[in-house]
């Protein structure tokens, strides 16, 4: 960069220094000082420039500025040229003095400045700093302390002008008066003194050698004067202790004669000082200085200031070290600096003053005084070494000291001792077993964390110094070595020196390979000097037994390995080339290792053939009894270590069975047996192996051994005066029972296989089983481990498959007791894992366990095991420890057993034994189960071995067991069921042939899915159950998928939810993949839903079997929905539930109801059966099918989705249930379902009726609303329709208002209903053939039919009909024809010819023996004749006529009331050309008439007075027309039915008698209603208010009104004028229109 550019950026970066941002202004000081560190005089000129350029600039800014430049002056000193230097040092001059007062910052950073510039322009800077400094004026504070500064950077540079200083300042002494200008003053007078001091000390370097302390002395003793004398006693602590820190320097350059002189004053002042400063390192270093300027000048009156100095430095040695005061630990440094001086100018005295000190009782004195002495013995060497005894004698009392303090000073005491010869004086031992006692204290497992201030030390502590510094002892000082050997082997055998094992091993291999390298006669122990000394026996004994646990004691394993190979040839002679390559074998499996990984059990089997190695090199019978008897001595000393006295009896068991001496081995084994504890119970364990492993050399001696204790006195219990202690000794028999127990099991163990066979039952299980009878849980323990051990010597024999155990049964059965006999919620004691473990080993060996006993074998493991308490996390380690030994006997038991039976039947048998620990309602049991099974999977499929293709027929029951609980609350048991399916899918892929190793790719997505079943939520849980069935589904046969289901149908009624909805999710799923192979299935998954949802309220299992059905009804609807019709009826609310899910999908819901509708109409609606013997007319009884299928179509209608399918299918089922509700009218339910519905009926919640009729009523009533007609239904329950439709009296009525409330709010509906209804004509059912012709017929009489052009249809599907066989279905065909008069009354003289031919054939009709057609025909006939064309009607009036005359004297009121008011229309409507003929027959019919104003029956005796009444005179012009009688039309004939005189379109009344007449029952059963109510006169039609009046004699009723004038043509119906006023329907005599008149015209008329 170029000098204007870094000195524009240098000011650019000056200018940003003044930023608020203290982070900020931090960089711009980094900044200016990299860029300094590229262009440093610029930067610097810069810097320069800028604050002469900123008079004004704050201090903080300038400080930071002056800060950066010192930082870059001093990074780049030498290559600053002059000029920048002066002008560095004028700027620094001018801010360190231009503030009078004291801104410490700023001048401070300044005065560094000029420091940092005078390392190298020392000359500059003073010439600068001087022109400040000038006598007769106090400088400025900073000026003073650049000086001092300067002083101490560059000594050889400053020393030389301090003479002239020293002469400018000391006048000043006496004028400063402030104590921060003293201050200042004694630093600098310190800062002189030091580098004088140092300058004098490197004269050799110095640039004027000339230079003598003589030159100083008496400017620095005048300096001293007003220092000591008048500043010392200055009440200001700071002045005070720069006064002490100034006088330390400063005594080296005093006079001799004037520091002497001093001395007695000086001390005492300075001692003084501790009392008055808490802190008191400077006085203590001044102190020090001042104590060896009096040393150098052999002052003679320091002896006097000893008593006080030793107090006053011993005062200061015992003050507590804080950590957290790096002040006190220095001033200790310095205190110990004073010790030395003293000691040594005056040992003797500083010994006096010292030893007494170590007896005191006080920690901090003792402390105190043993650092003292250490660093004494360090530092005075020379002047201590005849004083070696008595220090030595003086430790006495410390080494007994238990405070870890004193602990730690003592070792570090004697470590300085070892160090300087000390050791190597009489009691020297001591000092060494005090080490070696220290590092023996137990290490805590964790150290405690001390606080700073504690004065505390962790016996840890001790331990870690101690055994540094015995191996630094033995390691680095070479004249230790005839010390520390061979002494150090006497602390390997007592236990109490155990914790220092690893240390002494150590020490010991470094000291002996010392010795090994001086010579082998050095290294070998002489015995005979040192008696003291342990055996090779007790060596060998003691570093094996302690190897056993190689890491405990900071790995003494490895070290007592290391020393037994250097001592080999103390050992044994022969041991040294053997040794040589199996220790390091050792050694390095130890490194392989770590205490985490080491298996105890190899370890030890490594050791123990180390051992066997050994002794078979050695091969001295002696050598060896020798040792075993060492073994046996040492036992008593490993008595609570548990661990090491167990291996220990192994070590002898190993040794004795190396013995070639029959009588020692069976002398040491009945010793071991009479001395061993048999209370404790790893003892037995131990001595048991000891026996066991004795027992491969010398089984029958070990045996005879055995048997001779058993029959020794030791198991006789006492008797007579002990006999208080009978409970005691029958305990001590039991362990002892144990003992002898566990040496046959472990016997059995290790013998030679080939000799245990032969043994086994007679001579160890025999001893066994007299103590199978015992309730002691230590001896059931010993027993059963025994007999464990026994049977699996058997097991591992070469002969065992050939060898027959004709004791197993009985052993196997005892084995279950101890099981059974074990609490079932708690586990304490390995019974049960070792008699599980006896019964795999049992189970294996012939012959084989009988069924019955191999199921209660797994029913009472299991029962004993899984329901045991889990232990709370972390609270036992033991307890879960224990349980997971006992769950894997459990797992090795079932495993074997499983072994045996190695089919898909035998792995069934297994499983159905975990089946209800699978399900149980506890986690724990759940979750152990599932292990379990997953265990049994595994080694299921590891030994598969397939010799054909067979199936594995059980593949879906184990899968629908296992995978519902993939959404189990535990995610242990998740884990274990996705385990479980994987096994079992890779199964089924082993019988279909796949290898072993192949690798499926859809079964390995289960252990993707396996990952996520962890924590998640119950979202993900059951999509991954989802996702787990799509894999099911995929891998699983054909012919298992129906197994599957049925068993995760099973599940659905798991008492765990999650569980439960799983299996939902997986049966939903499995069906919508593999449900299209289930059709023949479906019936029999239908009914496992329907049982199920009895057995389960749960919402979720309703919804998911709603599901299911739906999902297989969209494969087999045909097949689900028989299956569903095969339910029991009345449908339970279950059934119900799967018939509305099948309503979910418009689709699949029209093809249900269409196959409904088939379902419905397969089978006779009813059949016939005589309810009595006797009985005269049968009975009709419902069908069950179409019952059923009715029921099914109301159920499916009623759910809201099923609208579509309804709207679809609207005709078809509209005329269906109508015609199923015409053929159950009075058909009543089989008997088996008459119970069934009076029970229904009592119930609290009433279920929809079964009744045949009402439930097809439900059902069309439910495919209204759903069908978007609903008015329709309301309609029909306001006018009562619904029951009238299920009556027989009064069905036909009902048909008739469904039809009219479908005509009016139906319409468009109507088209499709009645091309439906008539296809359904012709049926061979008369009532439905009469439903749908009264529901047609009803149709005309709205004008609907004729807006949707229906008319001329439905007209010619009547005509049609009119041959029906039927009556009713002819009469209700002519009711229809004649409801065109009020539908379409239009249209009427359109069809005149067809109406009239059709209705007067009616009156013709001959199969009617009742004549219901014909009064069909009258009345229709009446409605028709004011609409039709008079000459339509002109001809046949006179057949008419004729026709209906035998009508009048019927027996019945109804065709005499209705043949009357025909009578009367027709002579209304005749006129012209035919009203002479009919005159004929109102002549003739005249007396009839007449006759039946008297008829008994008051309905035809009012028609016949409103239709017959007399003529009156010829009226004269202008009279008025007889009024019409009061109240308009006059009361309602009785027996008309109400929709005729509604309304003027309504049809005519039907024939009906009066109440109470007695009518024959056929009649009243064709006329089908009961009598309607009488309407209100106002919706009475014109016709028939004229007769109302008429029949009920009100007034007028028999007036004859003058007829009125002839008003010439008028529109059909309108005849009123051309007839007489009166009533509608009069017959009326009168002339004809000729001039003539007739001879009768006189005579009064006659109505007919």
């Amino acid at each position: 960069m170029t000098e204007p550019y870094v000195r524009k950026l240098s000011t650019i970066l000056l200018d940003a220094v003044t930023d608020k941002d203290p982070l900020v202004q931090e960089q711009v000081c980094g900044a200016l000082c990299a860029l300094g560190d590229a262009q440093p005089a610029e930067v610097l000129r810069a810097c320069e420039e800028y604050l002469w350029q900123h008079e004004k600039l704050a201090h903080p800014y300038r400080t930071m500025i002056l800060r950066a430049m010192e930082t870059v002056v001093s990074g780049h000193i030498s290559e600053l040229d002059k000029d920048v230097a002066r002008a560095i040092i004028l700027l620094a001059s001018s801010e360190m003095t231009r503030a009078k007062e004291l801104v410490c910052d700023w001048q401070q950073a300044a005065s560094n400045v000029l420091v940092a510039v005078g390392k190298r322009f020392i000359g500059k800077v003073m010439e600068e700093v001087l022109s400040k400094f000038q006598p007769g004026a106090l400088p400025h504070y900073y000026v003073v302390q650049t000086l001092a500064n300067l002083a101490a950077s560059n000594v050889f540079g400053m020393v030389p002008f301090l003479t002239s200083i020293l002469s400018t300042m000391l006048p000043m002494l006496g004028m400063a008066k402030h104590d921060t200008m003293r201050v200042a003053f004694c630093c600098a007078l310190q800062r002189f003194s030091e580098s004088t001091l140092e300058y004098l000390a490197n004269l050799d370097q110095a640039p004027d050698p000339t230079v003598r302390k003589d030159t100083f002395a008496s400017d620095i003793f005048s300096a001293y004067d007003v220092l000591f004398n008048h500043w010392m006693q200055s009440r200001e602590a700071k002045l005070r202790l720069a006064v002490v820190e100034a006088l330390g320097p400063m005594s080296h350059l005093l006079p001799s004669e004037k520091l002497e002189e001093q001395l007695p004053k000086l001390l005492p002042g300075v001692v003084a000082l501790y009392r008055k400063h808490a802190e008191a390192f400077h006085v203590s270093k001044s102190l020090g200085q001042i104590l060896e300027a009096a040393v150098v000048v052999g002052s003679r009156t320091l002896e006097a200031q000893l008593d006080l100095l030793l107090a006053a430095l011993h005062a200061q040695i015992c003050v507590p070290v804080e950590s957290s005061s790096p002040l006190v630990v220095s001033n200790q440094k310095e205190v110990l600096r004073c010790f030395t001086v003293l000691a040594c100018c005056a040992p003797d005295r500083l010994l006096a003053f010292l030893l007494p000190k170590l007896d005191a009782s006080n920690e901090r004195t003792r402390v105190g005084t043993l650092q003292v002495l250490r660093h004494v013995i360090n530092s005075a060497a020379p002047q201590m070494e005849v004083k070696k005894p008595f220090i030595l004698s003086s430790m006495r009392l410390p080494l007994l000291d238990t405070n870890t303090k004193v602990k730690r000073a003592v070792v570090q005491v004697i470590s300085a001792m070892a160090h300087h010869g000390y050791l190597e004086q009489p009691g020297g031992e001591a000092m060494v077993e005090y080490i070696v006692q220290q590092c023996a204290l137990p290490p805590e497992s964790e150290p405690r964390k001390l606080a700073p201030d504690s004065e505390d030390l962790a016996e840890d502590g001790v331990r870690a110094i101690s055994i540094s510094t015995l191996y630094l002892v033995s390691t680095t000082v070479d004249r230790m070595s005839d010390v520390l050997w061979p002494y150090l082997l006497e602390f390997l055998t007592p236990t109490r020196f155990t914790g220092a094992l690893t240390p002494l091993c150590r020490s010991l291999v470094h000291l002996a390979q010392k010795k090994q390298e001086v010579g082998a006669d050095a290294f070998l122990i002489q015995y005979d000097g040192n008696v003291s000394l342990p055996s090779p026996y007790a060596i060998t004994t003691r570093l094996l037994t302690v190897s056993s646990h190689p890491y405990l004691g900071d790995g003494r394993g490895a070290a007592s390995l290391r020393l037994l190979n250097v001592l080999h040839r103390n050992i044994h002679p022969l041991l040294g080339q053997r040794w040589a390559t199996t220790i390091p074998l050792l050694l390095e499996h130890l490194d392989e290792h770590t205490e985490e990984t080491l298996s105890q059990k190899e370890w030890e089997e490594k050791l123990l053939a180390f051992l066997r190695d050994t002794l078979t090199v050695v091969s001295d019978n002696t050598w060896i009894c020798q040792l075993s008897l060492e073994m046996c001595k040492q036992l008593p000393c490993y008595n609570g270590i548990a661990q090491e006295k167990n291996f220990l009896y192994k070590c002898i068991g190993t040794t004795l069975g190396a013995a070639s001496s029959k009588e020692v081995v069976r002398k040491q084994l009945q010793e071991l047996l009479e001395t061993a504890r048999h209370q404790e119970e790893a003892e037995r364990e131990g001595l048991a192996s000891c026996f066991g492993i004795c027992a491969i050399s010398h089984l029958d001696d070990v045996l005879a051994q055995l048997e001779d204790f058993m029959r020794s006195d030791v198991f006789r219990k006492s008797t007579g005066i002990f006999n208080i202690f009978k409970d005691r000794n029958e305990n001590e028999v039991e362990k002892l029972k144990g003992t002898l127990i566990l040496c046959y099991g472990h016997v059995a163990a290790r013998a030679p296989r080939e000799l245990v066979l032969a043994k086994v039952e007679s001579d160890i299980l025999r001893n066994i089983f007299q103590y199978f009878s015992t309730k002691d849980p230590a001896l059931k323990l010993c027993l059963v481990q025994s007999v464990c051990m026994a049977s699996q010597a058997i097991c591992s024999s070469a002969q065992a498959n050939s060898f027959h155990f004709s004791q197993k049964a009985e052993l196997v059965a005892q084995m279950m007791e101890f099981i059974k006999a074990e609490p079932p919620d708690s586990l304490r004691t390995p019974i049960r894992k070792k008699a599980m473990l006896a019964c795999t080993y049992l189970a294996s060996l012939e012959p084989a366990l009988e069924e019955h006993v191999q199921a209660d074998l797994i029913h009472s493991c299991l029962h004993s095991v899984l329901p045991v308490l889990p232990e709370p996390e972390g609270e036992d380690d033991h307890q879960e420890s224990l349980y997971l030994d006992t769950m894997r006997a459990l797992e090795g038991l079932l495993t074997g057993l499983l072994r045996r039976n190695m089919t898909p039947q035998g792995l069934q048998i297994m499983v159905e034994h975990l089946s209800p620990w699978i399900k149980s309602p506890r986690g724990h049991e759940r979750v152990r189960a599932l292990s379990l099974s997953a265990c049994l999977l595994r080694y299921f499929l590891e030994h598969l071995h397939v010799s054909a293709l067979v199936p594995f027929h059980n593949l879906g029951l184990l899968i629908g067991l296992f995978s519902p609980r993939c959404a189990d609350l535990w995610p242990a048991t998740r884990q274990e069921a996705v385990s479980c399916v994987y096994a079992l899918l890779y199964l089924q892929l082993g019988y279909e042939g796949f290898s072993r190793d192949y690798r499926d790719d859809v079964a390995e997505r289960l252990l993707t899915l396996k990952e996520g079943l962890v924590h998640p939520d119950s979202a993900i849980l059951f999509h991954t159950c989802n996702s787990i069935a799509q894999i099911i589904a995929k891998r699983l046969p054909p012919e298992q998928l129906i197994s599957l289901l049925l068993t995760m149908f099973e599940g659905l009624g798991d008492p765990d939810r999650n569980c439960s909805r799983a299996a939902t999710v997986m049966v939903n799923c499995l069906l919508k993949e593999r449900g299209n192979m289930l059709q023949e299935k479906v019936p029999e998954i239908v009914s496992v839903l329907r049982s199920k949802l009895q057995e389960t309220r749960e919402e979720y299992v309703l919804q998911a079997a709603q599901r299911s059905v739906h999902l297989l009804a969209s494969q087999h609807c045909a097949a689900v929905v028989t299956s569903l019709l095969g339910s029991p009826l009345p449908f339970d609310s279950h059934t119900c539930t799967l018939w509305r899910a099948l309503a979910v999908e418009p689709s699949l819901t029209t093809q249900v109801l269409g196959l409904l509708l088939e379902k419905l109409s397969k089978d006779v609606p009813f059949k016939e059966t005589r309810a009595f013997l006797l009985s005269s007319s049968p009975g009709r009884v419902a069908t069950l099918l179409p019952l059923a299928a009715t029921c099914a179509l109301c159920e499916v209608m009623s759910a809201p989705a099923s609208g579509p399918a309804v709207l679809e299918l609207y005709p078809q089922l509209f005329a269906a249930l109508l015609l199923r509700i015409s053929c159950t009218v009075g058909v009543a339910l089989p008997r088996n379902l008459q119970a069934k519905e009076r029970k229904g009926a009592g119930s609290a919640v009433a279920p929809r009726s079964l009744e045949p009729c009402s439930s097809a009523a439900d059902a069309l009533q439910a495919m209204l609303l759903r069908g978007g007609n609903e008015d329709v239904v309301q309609r029909m329950e306001l006018e009562g329709g619904w029951q009238l439709l299920r009556t027989s009296a009064g069905h036909e009525e009902g048909v008739t208002r469904l039809a009219s409330a479908m005509a009016k709010f139906a319409g468009p509906r109507l088209p499709l209903v009645m091309k439906a209804l008539v296809c359904t004509q012709s049926s061979v059912y008369e009532i439905q053939r009469v439903t749908s012709t009264g529901f047609l017929a009803e149709l005309l009489n709205s004008n609907v039919v004729n807006d949707l052009m229906l008319l001329e249809s439905l007209l010619d599907n009547l005509a049609a009909r009119q041959k029906d066989t039927c009556a009713s279905v002819r009469r209700l065909v002519l009711r229809g024809l004649a409801n065109v008069a009020s539908g379409s009354p239009d249209k009427v003289r359109a069809h005149g010819p067809q109406l009239l031919t059709a209705v007067i054939g009616g009156l013709d009709d001959r199969d009617d023996p009742h004549s219901l057609v014909a009064l069909e025909a009258m009345v229709g006939l009446a409605r028709l004749l004011d609409l039709v064309e008079p000459q339509d009607l002109h001809p046949v009036l006179l057949h008419v006529a004729i026709r209906i005359r035998p009508f009048f004297d019927s027996e019945k009121m109804e065709l005499r009331s209705a043949s009357i008011r025909l009578f009367g229309h027709l002579n209304k409507a005749c006129g012209g050309r035919c009203e002479d003929v009919f005159l004929e027959q109102v002549v003739g019919g005249l007396v009839p008439l007449l006759l039946h104003l008297q008829d008994p029956q008051g309905p035809v005796t009012s028609v016949c007075a409103a239709h017959v009444r007399p003529q009156p005179a010829v009226r004269r012009a202008g009279d008025r027309p007889p009024e019409a009688p009061a109240g308009g039309a006059g009361p309602t004939l009785r027996g008309v039915p109400q929709h005729h005189l509604q309304a003027p379109d309504a049809p005519l009344p039907r024939a009906a008698g009066p109440p109470g007449e007695h009518r024959p029952l056929l009649l009243q059963e064709q006329l089908g209603g009961r009598p309607r109510r009488r309407p209100h006169a106002h919706g009475v039609p014109g016709a028939a208010r004229g007769a109302g009046a008429a029949a009920t004699g009100g007034p007028g009723a028999a007036d004859c009104s003058p007829p009125a004038p002839p008003q010439g043509p008028g529109p059909p119906g309108a005849h009123e004028g051309c007839r007489d006023s009166g009533p509608p329907g009069e017959v009326r005599l009168r002339p004809p229109c000729s001039a003539t008149r007739h001879p009768c015209e006189q005579s009064p008329r006659v109505c007919a």
